[in-house]
């Protein structure tokens, strides 16, 4: 029994593409779709949400600066 590779859609243009060995820009179809998707990154048109440290309770506890008095 032969286990096939998974098949997924390029996060760039959704052509599909076999998640495996003989995909080697995977999960892109191309080194275009690789590059295009790193200068959106680059140019920060993507960002990573970061959570607010005034709105964290535990950023108080393991911060630098102790509780008020």
């Amino acid at each position: 029994m032969t286990q096939s590779s998974p098949i997924v859609n390029c996060p760039r243009c959704a052509k599909p593409v076999r998640w495996g060995a003989e995909s080697p820009f995977r999960p892109f179809c191309s080194e275009r779709c690789k590059m295009i998707d790193l200068g959106a990154w680059a140019s920060e048109e993507y960002r990573v949400a970061v959570k607010d440290k005034d709105d964290d309770p535990d950023a108080r506890s393991a911060g630098s600066e102790p509780d008020p008095p």
